[in-house]
């Protein structure tokens, strides 16, 4: 195990820096820069601010000193906060956005585990047919739709919730986090009831199920020592990617509920053409999808003694 978790860590380097050049190089051929959209100035002012960020230089000579200052664990500073760093600002948003992602990936976990075994054990019948209809709408409605009908319903019309921002004294507080962490949850929740669904109905139709029934051990034995763990197989194998977005934040979870998660500040940074918080976003997120796809694979194995990844 230890030689399969080294030699993917070696593999992630090549990958997460094919990341990092493509999306530098995409970015400076994107029409627009970081000080266009500055009040006007002249040409001397303008020469000397991009002197000072180093981007008068030819663009592979800035790549090679942006590689230079990650060696360093250098992310840069922010092209539009003058005064904060790039590591600042990710370390101001990223306990935000995962918070609210730990949350909903618990939540959805949790929800979708029980909704797609109900459903499963209970196949073609009522049970089965309301779970998988809640699954499909959950995952037709998008976010940027259910989170203004939850705002709109639950903060606006019955003022049971927060429909949005932070406490300005008190921060995130539970009644806060409730409507964004169900909005982000409820697209996870209907995607792992249908694989928990799908999943548990080939487990318990499997030989060694018929086996330990054969024996006779309780239906409820069967399930929880050997269908469950088979079954849980897939959704650990999804959760890798899925928890890296839902922890890096949702960009569209923080517009419609104003949370300064790292999520809006991607979104301001692309609009703003701030380069350098693009890339640390980026860099974060793809570092926590390798990372999380590498846990998700090491628990695939501990669950299931057939896999021998060394």
């Amino acid at each position: 195990m230890l030689g399969f978790t080294l030699r993917r860590i070696l593999i992630s380097v090549p990958t997460i820096l094919v990341i990092i050049t493509l999306a530098f190089f995409m970015m400076r051929v994107a029409p627009g820069g970081p000080f266009d959209l500055e009040r006007p100035m002249s040409e001397e002012i303008r020469q000397n601010i991009l002197a000072a960020y180093g981007m008068d230089q030819p663009v592979w000579k800035q790549y090679l000193d942006y590689l230079g200052g990650l060696a360093r664990f250098d992310l840069g500073p922010s092209l539009k906060f003058r005064d904060k760093s790039v590591a600042s600002l990710i370390a101001e948003g990223f306990p935000i956005s995962a918070t609210v992602g730990l949350l909903a990936i618990s939540l959805a976990l949790v929800v979708g585990t029980i909704l797609g075994s109900a459903a499963a054990l209970r196949q073609n019948g009522a049970t089965d047919y309301a779970v998988m209809g809640i699954a499909t709408v959950g995952i037709v409605i998008p976010p940027f739709v259910m989170g203004p009908i939850l705002a709109l319903v639950f903060g606006l019309y019955f003022g049971l919730l927060p429909s949005g921002g932070l406490d300005p004294l008190r921060g995130m507080t539970p009644d806060r986090l409730v409507l964004p962490v169900v909005t982000l949850a409820l697209p996870q929740i209907a995607i792992i009831t249908r694989l928990m669904r799908a999943s548990m109905i080939e487990v318990i139709r499997s030989n060694y199920i018929r086996t330990a029934r054969a024996k006779g051990l309780s239906a409820r034995a069967v399930l929880s020592r050997h269908a469950f763990k088979s079954a849980i197989l897939p959704i650990v194998s999804y959760l890798g990617p899925a928890a890296a977005a839902l922890l890096t934040g949702s960009i569209v979870i923080e517009q419609v509920f104003q949370l300064p998660g790292i999520g809006r500040q991607f979104v301001q940074a692309a609009l703003q053409r701030d380069y350098t918080v693009v890339m640390g976003v980026v860099i974060l997120y793809a570092s926590l999808i390798v990372i999380l796809n590498l846990v998700a694979d090491l628990l695939y194995a501990s669950l299931n003694p057939k896999v021998k990844y060394d």
